[in-house]
């Protein structure tokens, strides 16, 4: 098929094109900057510059293109070691995931593209009733303050797609780790900078990146309408895997600190994640796509990660 990949040099894209080429697709994939159209080139994609804010540009990028599948990738994530104004450090992805969204599926509609495959991510998940949720569990109906536009920016996501794309996906990813997703918490873990917070009751579920891009084109080749969870099979609460990871890496135990401490240090965000962050359930992304992650659960994905 003919796919338009967005975003195709962030984390998750370097990893998807390869894998859509090396599976007979023909990928136009785009870039903010003109440095990296070599890279996306080499990858064996057609590349195009664009500004996935431009509304006008992205249209016509897309009907050059005349894709039978779109795949959104476009964030514009900063450095995420301090998570104490998410609305401030995700503001350019926050644009991205609204107007860019928008501008993406005026594109799909003007060239006839009826599958539309877009990024979503867990933490939009309610923070009460069960430790891990599934797709028909509602989403978080009061955010943490400083994360509300995140949050409605995600919601915003997960309604258009679905609602104006007539083969609208959503994938609601997981906390991404691996090769390529950055080294920050690796060290943070390392220099004992991130403490367990308030007992560390919050339930992750996280995905390996390969993995993800994984879930990613098997979205693009098949899978009805709707939203997927796409994490690994062991969804595990913070005071489990945070101290794994420091053994993993040979380091001290994590800090503990309590959950007033934490605020005032890290933030509500944070202290949110720590202490009442709720896991997510893979069952439907595997039977519906066909798709089983090659790390089932973190533990030994973290010690690939570590290792590698």
């Amino acid at each position: 098929m003919r796919v338009f990949v967005t975003g195709a040099t962030g984390a998750l894209g370097r990893y998807l094109v390869p894998g859509l080429v090396a599976a007979g697709h023909e990928v136009t994939a785009t870039t903010r900057t003109p440095g990296k159209v070599a890279q996306l080139r080499q990858a064996g994609a057609e590349p195009v510059v664009v500004d996935g804010l431009d509304r006008e540009a992205v249209i016509a990028a897309v009907q050059a293109a005349a894709p039978e599948v779109i795949v959104h990738q476009m964030t514009a994530l900063a450095d995420m070691r301090s998570l104490r104004k998410p609305d401030k450090l995700f503001a350019a992805t926050n644009e991205l995931r609204t107007r860019g969204t928008d501008n993406l599926l005026a594109a799909a509609a003007r060239a006839g593209t009826p599958r539309v495959v877009a990024q979503s991510n867990i933490n939009v998940n309610e923070r009460s009733g069960g430790p891990v949720k599934t797709e028909e569990d509602p989403l978080d109906p009061r955010p943490v303050p400083s994360a509300t536009r995140a949050m409605a920016a995600i919601k915003h996501v997960e309604k258009t797609v679905p609602l104006e794309a007539a083969e609208g996906i959503v994938l609601r990813y997981g906390n991404f780790y691996g090769p390529g997703t950055g080294d920050f918490l690796l060290d943070t873990v390392r220099k004992r900078q991130l403490p367990l917070i308030g007992g560390g009751t919050g339930i992750w579920s996280f995905i390996e990146i390969t993995d993800a891009a994984a879930a990613t084109l098997a979205a693009v080749e098949r899978g009805a309408a709707g939203v997927y969870n796409v994490v690994d099979s062991d969804p595990a609460p913070v005071a489990e895997w945070l101290p794994y990871l420091a053994t993993v890496l040979g380091a001290k135990p994590p800090l503990r600190i309590p959950a007033w401490l934490g605020r005032l240090l890290a933030g509500d965000f944070a202290v949110a994640l720590m202490t009442s962050a709720r896991g997510s359930s893979n069952d439907k992304a595997r039977k519906e796509l066909g798709w089983e992650p090659r790390y089932a659960s973190w533990r030994e994905g973290f010690r690939a990660w570590v290792s590698g």
